[in-house]
């Protein structure tokens, strides 16, 4: 049998109604529906991340008159109409970027303690001895904010900076059109900082 190639699909993809993934099999079309759109949510948060990064890195500020130009941007990078929920997007995009202007900060910034720990924080800016960590969601589910003290902690290791020394810490999580803010304090940070530093050891002596 001489078996077809299928050259356009690459090794290890698996299709969006796969076979072992059997279970659209009793899907009704709504369902078919949500699962054909929602494989562009996860895309459409890189390309929102990526605006906002420009925005920042330029110092634009945001308004609503900027809804058509947004628009028109997801839908050039492949995003169909039917995800994109613009004023929902609006409504948390366009404080999270004029405070990070207004703030100064500098966008996707990695922050490396090791080849295993390390991370992108969405904004970041230290100066006068105080750190800001800010980070934008584009989902719906209530993000942690054990994310941020994570960068909060990789930041001190990385430029070696005591977390009792600082004199402010201001970490916010941009979601569903609000600022959730936390002031993490040294007793908040140092046992991460711990919990990295012992696993990192542990994990070097195993490549060893």
């Amino acid at each position: 049998m001489n078996w077809n190639k299928h050259s356009e699909i690459s090794e290890g993809t698996h299709a969006l109604f796969s076979a072992s993934q059997y279970s659209w099999l009793n899907y009704d079309e709504e369902k078919i529906l949500n699962r054909y759109f929602g494989r562009y949510i996860p895309m459409m948060g890189t390309e929102i991340h990526d605006y906002a990064r420009s925005r920042i890195q330029h110092r634009i500020k945001m308004s609503k008159h900027d809804k058509n130009a947004l628009v028109n941007h997801l839908l050039e990078k492949g995003i169909p109409m039917e995800v994109i929920e613009i004023d929902r997007i609006l409504d948390n995009l366009i404080p999270y970027v004029n405070d990070c202007i207004g703030f100064k900060m500098d966008p996707e910034v990695l922050l490396k303690y090791s080849e295993y720990f390390f991370g992108t924080s969405d904004a970041i800016s230290f100066r006068n001895n105080k750190l800001m960590i800010f980070d934008l969601k584009t989902g719906v589910e209530k993000a942690s904010m054990k994310q941020l003290l994570i960068y909060t902690s990789l930041f001190c290791l990385e430029y070696k900076v005591k977390p009792s020394e600082l004199e402010s810490v201001e970490l916010r999580i941009y979601q569903n059109a609000e600022a959730t803010i936390l002031k993490p304090t040294a007793e908040d940070i140092v046992p991460i900082i711990d919990k990295i530093i012992s696993t990192n050891k542990m994990l070097i002596n195993l490549k060893e």
